[in-house]
């Protein structure tokens, strides 16, 4: 059952957030966050190669979502959602923007890679037009396998 909308407001993520990001982080993946480090080095490209946000929901940061791009070709990173917001549209709203970002750069593909287990993100991406490209077997560090999927953009 999908939730009522919520009123988000998306900013550019700031070195900051990252307290809020990694409980959010580690929440959403368990078994294979991302550690500070690496978040840390994401936002060190920022804006070079790398596009992240935070979604916030009043004052409180609710998701993140991250961009890498390089010449025309982008992959989402991340999006996370805490799970009393998600279904609410946060996720689409961040993917929105991701792909925004992407088109301001002249990108003409976008990958990502969901998790096989997890069919309402499938369902985003899929609404936002993004088709399954293929699987990496056993890709998360749980064994879990990863739909590889791609969107084409006009670039």
């Amino acid at each position: 059952m999908k939730r009522r909308q919520v009123d988000v407001r998306l900013r550019q993520m700031a070195e900051a957030d990252l307290p809020a990001v990694m409980a959010i982080e580690r929440d959403t993946f368990p078994l294979d966050a991302w550690s500070e480090a690496m978040l840390r080095g994401e936002l060190a490209d920022q804006p070079r190669t790398r596009h992240y946000v935070v979604a916030l929901v009043g004052q409180e940061i609710v998701g993140y979502a991250g961009l890498a791009a390089a010449a025309d070709q982008a992959d989402v990173q991340t999006i996370a959602v805490v799970q009393p917001h998600q279904g609410t549209g946060i996720g689409g709203a961040m993917l929105a923007e991701l792909l925004a970002e992407a088109g301001r750069r002249a990108v003409r593909e976008i990958f990502l890679e969901v998790r096989a287990d997890n069919p309402q993100a499938q369902g985003v991406y899929e609404h936002f037009e993004f088709e399954v490209i293929g699987r990496r077997r056993r890709y998360y560090d749980d064994g879990t396998d990863a739909i590889m999927m791609r969107r084409k953009l006009d670039g």
